[in-house]
């Protein structure tokens, strides 16, 4: 069970790293209208997926 808490914590290191990397790619959606600001990342979720996904499998191989 502690090794998971590491692995777990290990990951979300490495997510606010990648997240401060990038944060805004192109493909983002923002909509600015007046004081109004909606962003939503959606080409940045689509990378966090990919590289959750493939630690994921990496984790599960040597399992």
């Amino acid at each position: 069970m502690g090794k998971m808490f590491i692995i777990i914590g290990v990951i979300f290191i490495i997510i606010g790293i990648l997240w401060t990397f990038i944060g805004r790619l192109p493909g983002d959606i923002t909509i600015n209208k007046g004081n109004f600001t909606f962003h939503f990342p959606i080409v940045t979720s689509i990378v966090v997926s990919i590289i959750l996904t493939l630690i994921m499998f990496i984790i599960g191989r040597f399992r």
